[in-house]
Parts: structure tokens; C-alpha cells; sequence
């Protein structure tokens, strides 16, 4: 009981600095403000110029790995592996090209330019995707004899900044890719800066040596899907109407664009989403411009079926494609193909945790790709230094590409036979389900365990 005359005093409540520095041991990061935000506000300060870097977003966004395959089991059967076949072989091109292409593999080898990539990677990329039955793709900056040398199937890029375009190349050829746009950079141009531009770079691109190069973000003589029909008939006079004609776009719009693509004549329509890589360019584009992969492929294929146009014009889908389990879930979703380029690069390898010793000298690790840009690639892959070029030995890298690629269409194959389906390009939307929400509004398909699809019908 309290004492009347000496009532007790009601302690004095604690300030909110106070309770919060009993209840909490260590101080908290701003999720908003974290150390790398930090870190890149403090680098804007110093250096007064935009961040440039390669390789592709690095953020976290619903990707192949948010799909499930639905197995089959008594509603279906599956495909016995070692008795029954499952084919993966396709043809790109067949719409208008008097000779399309024709890959044993729905896997091909994406657009990475020789002055981004040394010669030894260039002819690595072409041994790797020639064993494996596929094609590969020049790039930026013109066609190099190692590549052309042992490609049995390329793919010439026809880009903005016209490096190295010439009518003899076009012909050498065996399709051409118009290069829109970049998942990476969907409205904006290339980098490549001075230390990476060689004197046989500067060669083929009619350059000064050494000096930084910027590529356009959009193509001198057109300015619209009109004037872009005229440039294919252009392109297919001057090869004869014997060359597939691609048209390549970054995912931004990926409705709009295939269907003018398709209205504009292409032959193929190459979708890259934001998790596609490049040599160089600002990091905010790469982590704030264009959308998921995942994303993309639903709404192209909408526009090529409302055009009559799906299987006749092939879709091939790049961004982040990692292993045959991905190649599955994009062909399911509509693509006809895929393309690689940072998995190809690791493939014969780069950012090798054996040269971590060397990357760390570079103010990096391993894994982290943020010196693709510079030319110091310790695997002598993504540079010019004839030292660095010399640690690569294109044989040995076309192999390990080689091997890669076999096991992702061996997964491919695997995963389609567990389907019950014969051919790769048999796998449909029903045959997957979603683990999230995002990733099944994006790819259309139920979330598990229910037959919700985020959207549908709106």
C-alpha cells in the first residue's frame, strides 16, 4: 500500500532515442540510402560523370526460376529417354530467305563485338557453337576472319553506328541481324573505350586508336517501322533474298515492336530482356531501362498470333538464359530459340575464380563482371592486350563452349521428355506454373496449386 504522505513518483517515461538504443544493439543501414547507394553518390561527387560498366542488371527481378515445369504422370505420359526421341532442331528464317537456317540446336550465340572480345574469344565462339550444330553472331564493329573462319552458321549485326559494314561481308553472311535495340540499353548506344580500341580495331572501324568510342543509340536513315521495311528490301537486294533477315529489339515494348518487325518484313524476331549483358555502357541504363526477360516473351507472342505469324516468323529470346531448364521455359512460353552471350563468355572462361588474384588487383572479384569495359580481362577474353589475349586458347575454349551447350540441350531434351513431348518446341504454357505472383502475370501461366493468372481477363 502506498504511504499518503510519501506517494510514489511515476517514473519519467523514456525518450524515443532512449528505447531505442536499449532495444537495439548495432545501428540500422537505410534500405534506402544503403553503402552502395552511398558509395555512388559520393564516386558522382568526385568524378562529375555517369558510371560505366559491362555485363548486364545486376538487381534481382522475377526471372525462369520463378516457372515450374508440370511433370507428366497419368494424364500424360512421358517420353522414355533412352528409347524415344526428342528433337531439338530448328529452323530460323523460313518466311522470306531463299536459304534460312537450320541449327540442330535451339541454343544460338548472341552479337558480342571483336574489339569488346579479343580475336582468340571471337574464334573460341565460333569453334564452340560450329561442334555444337548452332550459330553465333559478329557483333558490333565488323566481321573478323578467326570467326568467319570457323563458323559454319553466322549471323552478321547490322547496327546504328555502321562499323565495319561493307555489301562483301553482308554476303559472306548467312543471315543478318538488324540491331534495333539492346536489353541492356533498349534507346541507347555502345561504349567502347580508348584502351580497348586496338589498331586493328580502329582498322575495321575507321577510328582513331585509342581514343573512346560511342556507337548511336538509333540508325542514320530511318525513323520509323516505315523506313525500316525499305532498309530490309535493301538488305535483301543486295544478298540476293538468300539471307534470313533478324530484327533485334531491347525489351521495353515488346508487343509494338514485334509486330512492327513483323509488318516491316523480318524473317526473325530477336528479343533481348534486361538481364542480357553488354561491353559497356551507363549503369543506370543497365539497372533502370527495359524489363525482365520473363517478361517479354508473353506479349511478342501475342502480337505474332493475332498476325497469323507465330512459327512462321521465329522468335528468338535473349537476356539471362543460364542453363537448359531456362531454354525449356522460354521455348514453352512461345520462343522459338534462345541466344547466350554472358554464359557463353563464362563458359569458355571468364570472371574464372583461378584469376581472382588478378581481379582483385582490378579493384574487383570474380563473378562481378565490372571490368568487361576495361580491357583487362585476366581470362583474355573481354580485351585487346595481346599479354591478356595470349592466357586464351581458342581450341580449349570452343571445347568447354562445346560441352556447355550439349548439356544444356541434353536438360532441354530431358525436361520436354518428362512432358511427354517429342520435340522441344511441343512444350506449351500449360505445361508450367508460377511460384510468385509477378512471374505469373508476366509469363501468363497459374500460379502453383491454383488455376490463378494474375490479370487475366483485364
Amino acid at each position: 500500500m502506498t504511504d499518503q504522505n510519501h506517494p510514489q513518483t511515476e517514473p519519467k517515461p523514456e525518450s524515443h532515442v532512449e528505447s531505442r538504443a536499449k532495444s537495439q544493439t548495432e545501428p540500422v543501414q537505410s534500405a534506402t540510402f544503403t553503402k552502395a547507394v552511398n558509395a555512388e553518390i559520393r564516386r558522382a561527387a568526385d568524378m562529375g560523370i555517369y558510371d560505366i560498366r559491362g555485363g548486364g542488371a545486376k538487381r534481382s527481378v522475377p526471372h525462369f526460376d520463378d516457372l515450374l515445369f508440370l511433370g507428366a504422370s497419368i494424364s500424360r505420359y512421358p517420353l522414355e529417354g533412352y528409347r524415344e526421341k526428342c528433337a531439338t532442331n530448328v529452323t530460323l528464317g523460313t518466311r522470306f530467305a531463299k536459304n534460312p537456317i537450320k541449327l540442330d540446336i535451339p541454343i544460338t550465340i548472341a552479337g558480342m563485338s571483336f574489339g569488346a572480345l579479343s580475336g582468340a574469344a571471337k574464334e573460341g565462339l565460333g569453334r564452340g557453337a560450329t561442334a555444337a550444330g548452332t550459330s553465333t553472331t559478329t557483333g558490333d564493329g565488323g566481321m573478323t576472319e578467326e570467326e568467319r573462319g570457323h563458323s559454319d552458321k553466322l549471323v552478321y549485326q547490322y547496327l546504328p553506328s555502321r562499323y565495319g559494314m561493307n555489301p562483301d561481308d553482308l554476303r559472306r553472311a548467312d543471315a543478318i541481324e538488324v540491331v534495333v535495340g539492346q536489353g541492356a540499353k533498349p534507346g541507347g548506344g555502345g561504349m567502347l573505350l580508348g584502351q580497348k580500341i586496338s589498331d586493328r580495331v580502329a582498322d575495321m572501324r575507321d577510328l582513331p586508336a585509342g581514343i573512346d568510342q560511342r556507337s548511336a543509340c538509333r540508325h542514320p536513315d530511318w525513323t520509323g517501322p516505315d523506313d525500316l521495311e525499305i532498309k530490309i528490301l535493301e538488305l535483301r537486294e543486295i544478298t540476293g533474298w538468300e539471307k534470313p533477315i533478324y530484327i533485334k529489339v531491347g525489351g521495353a515494348r515488346p508487343y509494338f515492336d514485334t509486330a512492327l518487325a513483323v509488318k516491316a518484313g523480318a524473317d526473325v524476331v530477336v528479343l533481348d530482356g534486361m538481364q542480357g549483358g553488354t561491353a559497356a555502357t551507363q549503369d543506370v541504363f543497365i539497372e533502370h531501362v527495359g524489363i525482365p526477360t520473363l517478361a517479354c516473351i508473353r506479349p511478342a507472342v501475342k502480337a505474332l498470333q493475332e498476325l497469323g505469324m507465330h512459327r512462321k516468323v521465329q522468335l528468338v529470346v535473349s537476356g539471362g538464359i543460364r542453363n537448359g531448364a531456362d531454354v525449356a521455359k522460354a521455348l514453352a512460353l512461345g520462343a522459338d530459340a534462345v541466344s547466350i552471350g554472358t554464359a557463353a563468355l563464362i563458359a569458355m572462361g571468364d570472371n574464372d575464380p583461378k584469376w581472382e588474384d588478378d581481379y582483385q588487383k582490378l579493384g574487383t572479384t570474380a563473378g562481378a563482371y565490372d571490368d568487361w569495359h576495361e580491357g583487362r580481362d585476366p581470362a583474355g577474353i573481354t580485351t585487346q592486350d595481346p599479354e591478356l589475349a595470349a592466357r586464351l586458347d581458342p581450341l580449349l575454349a570452343g571445347k568447354r563452349l562445346a560441352n556447355y551447350l550439349k548439356v544444356m540441350t541434353l536438360e532441354a531434351q530431358t525436361i520436354a521428355r518428362a512432358c511427354g513431348k517429342s520435340h522441344v518446341h511441343n512444350l506449351e504454357p500449360e505445361d508450367l506454373c508460377a511460384l510468385t505472383i509477378e512471374a505469373a502475370a508476366m509469363a501468363r501461366v497459374p500460379l502453383a496449386g491454383t488455376d490463378w493468372i494474375p490479370g487475366k481477363g483485364i
